[in-house]
């Protein structure tokens, strides 16, 4: 059985991506209250995997997890896409005309931000977790209130399903990183499979540093799928650099990590694993 630290509790799309990712195997979930938490997980026990949302197609990227990912030291084995859909529930015996309140995390709010507009009259709470909403409501038998989350947590904790496929925009995807102790990363993922990497760098203060670099991985014909910036803490001007690469040779692949490793400063490799598959 394999354990898995998320954050949120049962029935959030953390346990949904979890139970996708690993479809078929026994799996127990640790719940987190935080990103921190998860990865402390890691660091406490080897043998524990985390899950964790690293970047959704509307709200972005989660900066936070970045930074935790590169210094928890653990390596990324694997992804998956997650097609995100909200729902909004209450207790059995509410409905439309009791409701005065809605609670959800801010980012599900946010997502659904149109269909709240057209019902102004419930007032928006901000919470830490979509299924927490639903578990707080169901739990304390909150009458008047509904929560924001995905249909699986409103049928888990018995609530109501007013309306499904609330979310503004239908194309709404998360993507999970499946992330574990360096020692633990080739039982969870054949290299022979991985077309995939994520790597993090600096550079040094001058012209064309990052066009060179971005110049020798097409030259290897490394596909850069994303790039995100974040300030390095205490250096003026100094950037880290998260970058994703798709690539059909691993050997191709490694022979540009080697070639731009003279033109970067700690370049660190976050996994290699394969391109993972979205679901709806």
């Amino acid at each position: 059985m394999k354990r898995i630290a998320i954050q949120g509790l049962v029935g959030s799309f953390h346990d949904l991506a979890a139970h996708l990712y690993f479809d078929g195997e026994q799996i127990q979930l640790i719940c987190c209250a935080t990103f921190e938490q998860v990865f402390d997980e890691i660091k406490h026990d080897p043998t524990v995997i985390g899950m964790t949302a690293i970047e959704n197609t509307i709200a972005g990227s989660l900066l936070h997890n970045y930074e935790l990912l590169r210094e928890s030291g653990t390596t990324i084995v694997g992804e998956h896409k997650l097609h995100i859909s909200h729902c909004i529930c209450c207790l059995p015996e509410d409905d439309w005309d009791t409701i005065t309140e809605v609670h959800s995390h801010p980012v599900a709010l946010m997502q659904c931000r149109q269909f709240l507009e057209q019902h102004p009259r419930m007032r928006n709470v901000e919470a830490e977790d979509t299924a927490g909403s639903a578990k707080m409501i169901a739990e304390g038998q909150c009458h008047g209130w509904a929560a924001i989350c995905h249909a699986e947590a409103a049928r888990l904790y018995g609530l109501k399903v007013l309306e499904d496929h609330i979310e503004d925009n239908k194309h709404n995807y998360t993507r999970f990183l499946v992330v574990t102790h360096p020692n633990k990363a080739d039982l969870l993922r054949p290299l022979t499979e991985a077309n995939k990497s994520s790597i993090v760098f600096a550079l040094p203060h001058e012209e064309g540093s990052l066009s060179h670099v971005l110049a020798i991985l097409s030259f290897y014909k490394i596909n850069l799928t994303k790039i995100q910036s974040l300030p390095i803490i205490g250096r003026e001007w100094e950037y880290q650099f998260y970058v994703d690469l798709l690539f059909d040779d691993l050997t191709r692949y490694r022979q540009s990590i080697d070639a731009i490793i003279p033109l970067t400063k700690d370049l660190k490799i976050l996994g290699e694993y394969k391109d993972g598959k979205q679901t709806n």
